[in-house]
């Protein structure tokens, strides 16, 4: 059974069709998945930790390669336990099949906001029942980072200048969050680009090009040129992420 039977016969076995299993691994779309299939590809090794989280019960060695049994198991019988087992297993098979070991690697599974659910996160991203109620995506991290982190999911082309500093449209992001009292000192605009999370306007990703601290005022600027500079109060935001990587980039033409 090649690598793309396996994923097909999951997602058949689980009840899913293209469309849902997708969003059900945390894709922001069903193309992955739909080229995978209708073109028979071979897997790669993280859409198949994130089917390996979703369904902890499929051993994720046989997942990506066909090898051992179907089912993780201990007995034969026993499914182990996916909260340690799942993590375990993703992470040594990622790091295997990208050809390099991750030193003192962590994973972690971080909440998710797709484009569809951010109206509600602007009013539920202080409750905590909200958040622990959102999907999640296993991150892989090279060192131990210390904070509140989120996954975004990136629209419009407005930092999409078509280099390789790029945020497309579609894209998933992980942001970690600059914590308020940070906010009156001078933010580190040369380092990150930001997810602003603002009280009504939404979420957008920006490069902040100026911080004006004693008026508390910040101006985010476009990588398309297309964009006008736009200067946003920080009284009017919710709450303001350092953009650390893109997860998942968008394979749409």
């Amino acid at each position: 059974m090649e690598g793309w039977e396996r994923i097909k016969f999951i997602m058949e076995k689980e009840g899913y069709n293209k469309n849902s299993f997708s969003y059900a691994i945390g894709m922001s779309n069903n193309v992955t998945i739909t080229r995978l299939i209708n073109e028979k590809r071979k897997p790669s090794p993280n859409t198949c930790a994130k089917i390996a989280q979703r369904f902890p019960q499929y051993n994720p060695e046989w997942i990506l390669n066909g090898t051992g049994n179907m089912y993780r198991t201990e007995t034969g019988t026993h499914i182990e336990d996916p909260n340690t087992a799942t993590e375990k297993a993703v992470h040594q098979l990622i790091a295997r099949n990208e050809g390099r070991q991750i030193e003192n690697a962590l994973f972690m599974n971080v909440p998710l906001i797709h484009v569809r659910a951010q109206c509600g996160y602007l009013n539920g991203y202080g409750d905590k029942e909200y958040i622990e109620s959102l999907p999640t995506l296993p991150v892989i991290v090279d060192k131990t980072y210390h904070g509140n982190y989120r996954l975004f999911e990136a629209e419009g082309d407005s930092m999409d200048d078509g280099s390789r500093h790029s945020i497309c449209d579609g894209d998933i992001v992980l942001g970690r969050e600059v914590q308020r009292p940070l906010w009156q000192y001078k933010l580190h605009i040369n380092d990150w680009y930001f997810i602003i999370v603002h009280r009504t306007e939404g979420i957008s990703i920006k490069k902040i090009i100026d911080h004006d601290v004693e008026h508390g005022i910040i101006t985010c600027h476009s990588l398309n040129n297309m964009f006008q500079d736009y200067k946003v109060p920080l009284d009017e935001v919710a709450e303001l992420f350092n953009l650390i990587k893109i997860v998942d980039r968008s394979a749409r033409l």
